[in-house]
């Protein structure tokens, strides 16, 4: 889920930052406007290596957890965000969901999907190529999946009851603008902007996919944004972050952008993960639409501020974003959809800052979600990536919440109903999904390896082994259950020639390095999950 680009200079590049020891201190924030800035940072505690906290027993895979770290209490600007949001829906035209995929503009090959993150692992029931420049982008990493079966009993959606939907969200891994000059300082030049739009920080996108009634299969992209007040007092929008100012990897964030490790659509909420923070929430009933006359150009009018200054947009631009002289860009994408609100961990983080462990208290890293309808209530799993070493020898822990209680924006949300640790013995949980008394876990296993989907089951509280594991793609990520269809989803986040940095020019294919060869989403069957 981590590490996409094994190169040191790769990873200077990206939103993750280098393990604590070869860390260096980030230099101080830039200063933002306090109107810029996004959700205050969760609590960081005293966690370090030299004063872990061990678990009690020293190991108990598979046995109870302390639920207490999981609490999560309501983001304190949620009201300042509602009212930002209100003011920009005043300004921008929506798209409901059923008009957005409607006029999807990509296309996935469901009939001969050649690319292989398989290698020796078995072909799961289904594999579906995306379009060769996200299957091989440098820039945007897959990781959660959700869908349609997610948001409604009736797997339906919007005023067409839209069916056969899956999600999948990606983050900006690659910013080669950031610091050209080896100042520290992110200067995305002209030069640089010209030359490659990837310059710019982004955040993170969902893909909305649609299974269509003659059997294609249409997607499109939506950038997820954050309101804020501008310079001007006007009401404008950035990418997502999870910290701002800080163009150095910050060990004490582990990432300077929104991860969206997991996500969960329920009703009309996206639930994104936010690792170090919990959880942030965006609304399907406020994707701003910044092409409403489907043109595919810009210069469409869009509504006046409180300054009374008609606005107008522009989607060709792919290095802007927000508003700017009095026209509107989203870095070329026409759909845009704000964060409403977001939960934060009420206790603070204890792992080891900067690196890939876990211990037994304190607030989890919010790895993935999922959602789990086989319950009473229905419940949202959160589960934490980490890998366990010595004197840290937790392998992750995973919770439960009543996923109604997410929906209000105020006070707190206590985990319910259980609260493990995974009895998995090397860590690396990317995405795990709860079915009654079965819980699903997908394990990668590097670049070279398919990777694991464990299967165990709750036997006296405790999880257990419930089969062997079924060997899947390499790079398996965060799981969605498609109901109906009885198939357990996923995306695979790795391309083979990103190895070894091997950049390709113009969107083209190139020879697989290794086992991987480009991304796919792809499910495993009912059958396939129960057999020996």
């Amino acid at each position: 889920m981590w590490l996409t680009v094994a190169t040191a200079a790769t990873l200077a590049l990206t939103c993750l930052s280098a393990p604590a020891h070869a860390a260096k201190t980030p230099p101080p924030p830039s200063p933002l406007p306090e109107s810029w800035r996004q959700d205050p940072r969760a609590t960081v505690g005293d966690g370090v290596p030299d004063a872990p906290r061990l678990m009690a027993p020293a190991a108990d895979p598979g046995g109870a957890a302390d639920p207490s770290g999981f609490t999560l209490q309501a983001g304190a600007m949620n009201g300042t965000t509602a009212d930002r949001v209100a003011r920009l829906d005043g300004v921008l035209p929506k798209s409901g969901v059923s008009k957005l995929l409607s006029e999807a503009n990509r296309d996935i090959n469901t009939s001969s999907c050649a690319r292989d993150p398989f290698g020796s692992a078995p072909p799961p029931a289904l594999k579906w190529c995306l379009e060769i420049d996200d299957s091989t982008s440098r820039e945007w990493i897959p990781q959660a999946m959700t869908g349609v079966s997610d948001a409604a009993d009736s797997e339906q959606y919007g005023v067409g009851n839209d069916t056969n939907i899956q999600l999948y969200a990606s983050y900006d891994n690659w910013d080669p603008g950031r610091d050209s000059n080896d100042n520290e300082v992110g200067d995305c030049n002209p030069d640089e902007l010209e030359a490659n739009d990837a310059c710019n920080q982004k955040g993170v996108r969902i893909s909305f996919v649609q299974r269509r009634a003659d059997g294609t299969v249409k997607y499109r992209h939506v950038l997820l944004g954050w309101a804020y007040v501008n310079n001007s007092q006007h009401i404008s929008f950035d990418g997502v972050h999870s910290a701002e100012g800080s163009t150095a990897p910050d060990p004490k964030n582990m990432q300077n952008g929104l991860h969206a490790g997991g996500m969960v659509w329920y009703g009309h909420y996206l639930y994104v993960a936010d690792t170090r923070n919990g959880i942030r929430i965006f609304d399907m009933e406020k994707i701003m639409d910044l092409d409403p006359n489907g043109d595919g150009k810009g210069g469409d009018a869009m509504g006046a501020d409180t300054d009374g200054v008609q606005t107008t947009s522009d989607i060709d631009d792919k290095t802007k974003v927000g508003r700017q002289n009095n026209v509107w860009y989203s870095f070329g994408y026409r759909y845009v959809m704000p964060q409403v609100a977001a939960w934060k961990f009420k206790a603070p983080q204890d792992n080891p800052l900067g690196e890939f462990k876990c211990v037994d208290a304190g607030a989890p890293k919010a790895s993935y979600l999922s959602l789990d309808r086989s319950t009473t209530p229905d419940r949202l799993l959160m589960g934490e990536y980490c890998r366990p070493e010595s004197g840290f020898m937790s392998p992750g822990r995973i919770a439960s919440y009543p996923v109604k209680s997410l929906e209000n924006r105020s006070g707190e949300v206590a985990a319910e109903g259980w609260a493990n640790f995974l009895p998995m013995t090397d860590g690396g949980a990317q995405g795990a999904l709860a079915m009654g008394d079965k819980l699903y876990v997908n394990q990668s296993n590097g670049h070279n390896d398919p990777g694991n989907l464990l299967r165990y089951r709750w036997s006296s509280g405790a999880l257990v082994s419930n089969g062997s594991a079924i060997k899947t793609a390499t790079g398996a990520e965060d799981l969605y259950w498609e109901r109906g269809a009885q198939r357990l989803w996923s995306v695979s986040e790795h391309y083979g020639p990103a190895v070894n940095a091997d950049a390709l020019e113009d969107g083209q294919s190139a020879k697989c390095l290794y086992l991987v060869c480009e991304r796919v989403l792809y499910a495993h069957s009912k059958a396939q999950l129960d057999a020996p």
